[in-house]
């Protein structure tokens, strides 16, 4: 099990990343999302949250909107959803494919089969995915998944799909996906099974730990969710660099 500073900062781009986990007193379900950016487009971007039908979401928004260029769907999107007992967060418009998936019956996985990695050639970035269920593990019991796909090394012309499930959790730990495995041109996508990390103190020491722990010129924003595994009542902090 890996200590979050030292595996955060191990590289200066990561890209996008997801940790799912469980708090190390037992109370929480624990999640976490940041997003990096290399290109003055990729880093005018802040979390912000708003309210559908009375539950709230976690979008990403430009910070400039003078700024936005190209396709603004890889940038700008619903980042976190909820939907009963369950929390998916995700690096894309994904969010809603799982989303609208789990409303007709159909699991994480299941709804993820209608997409694939990211249309930006040469890079074709992973879509990288959480699913945090207060009642999908043993005995009705927390658990949570993971998911990444991604190209085939590279080759357009298949998409890679793994999902990773964890069903009994345990106290103090987590599991960290990420879109590359570090910087390069294209950039490399993320390889092997998530990482398992160490998740230890509060919610602000949680958040404090990730954000001082990504590269200072590549962070943009950070979203920290613990969620009272007896209550389903969140905390959150959002931090974005941009300000």
């Amino acid at each position: 099990m890996k200590e979050i500073k030292a595996e955060l900062s191990s590289t200066t781009y990561p890209g996008r990343g997801i940790i799912a986990g469980k708090s190390c007193d037992g109370k929480y379900a624990v999640s976490a999302y940041w997003t990096m950016g290399r290109s003055a487009g990729s880093r005018n971007r802040v979390f912000v949250t708003d309210s559908e039908n009375g539950t709230e979401v976690v979008r990403t928004k430009a910070f400039d909107e003078s700024l936005i260029a190209g396709d603004p769907s890889l940038i700008i999107y619903a980042a976190v959803r909820e939907f009963g007992k369950k929390t998916i967060v995700t690096n894309g418009d994904q969010t809603d494919t799982i989303f609208e998936g789990l409303k007709k019956g159909l699991t994480f996985e299941q709804s993820l089969r209608s997409r694939k990695y990211e249309h930006d050639a040469p890079n074709y970035t992973p879509r990288i995915s959480s699913l945090l269920d207060l009642e999908g593990g043993i005995n009705g019991g927390y658990a949570y998944s993971l998911s990444i796909l991604k190209s085939d090394c590279g080759n357009g012309d298949n998409t890679l799909r793994f999902t990773y499930t964890y069903d009994n959790p345990q106290n103090g730990e987590g599991h960290y996906i990420h879109t590359y495995m570090g910087d390069g041109n294209p950039l490399p996508s993320f390889e092997g099974e998530p990482v398992k990390l160490k998740i230890s103190g509060n919610i602000d020491d949680f958040a404090n730990e990730i954000w001082t722990s990504l590269n200072e010129e590549n962070k943009v924003s950070l979203f920290v969710r613990y969620i009272d595994l007896a209550t389903g009542k969140f905390e959150e902090r959002v931090i974005n660099k941009n300000k």
